[in-house]
């Protein structure tokens, strides 16, 4: 397999649910050095931007299944996690990239039917920064 298609997949399951990072490997490409930085933090970008859509549609789809017995959340905890994103707002998908809490908001987003364009805006806007500051280290220039 390419290794662009690679990291693209690595930074697209990475904002999953699943538990994977894409950071470990976009370094180990920077440092290996057969592609731009610019490239590579660009596909890394776009993959974990297009991942968190899959959070998004799947927060789309809760409402079919909250009253299920499996179901992971309570109609409270729903409630809750709803209230924070109205009181932060859709500013609050900047910060979609955090490890902890990032992938919620995504899901949330989906759950009150934030439009997918400003979706895309702010999550890409977000994690592009994070890849960019990765880069940034890695390469020495911070």
């Amino acid at each position: 397999m390419p290794t662009l298609f690679v990291l693209f997949l690595t930074a697209f399951a990475a904002a999953t649910i699943l538990p994977l990072q894409s950071e470990a490997l976009l370094t180990a490409l920077i440092v290996h050095g057969q592609y731009s930085v610019a490239t590579l933090v660009i596909v890394a970008g776009v993959g974990n931007t297009l991942g968190a859509v899959v959070n998004w549609w799947l927060g789309g789809q809760i409402e079919r299944f909250r009253d299920r017995s499996w179901f992971p959340a309570s109609t409270g905890q729903l409630e809750r996690a709803q209230r924070w994103y109205q009181r932060w707002g859709k500013y609050s998908l900047l910060l979609a990239w955090l490890p902890i809490g990032g992938d919620a908001l995504t899901v949330i987003a989906g759950v009150l039917r934030e439009p997918l364009p400003m979706f895309l805006l702010l999550v890409g806007i977000g994690k592009l920064a994070r890849y960019i500051v990765l880069a940034m280290v890695v390469t020495g220039f911070l």
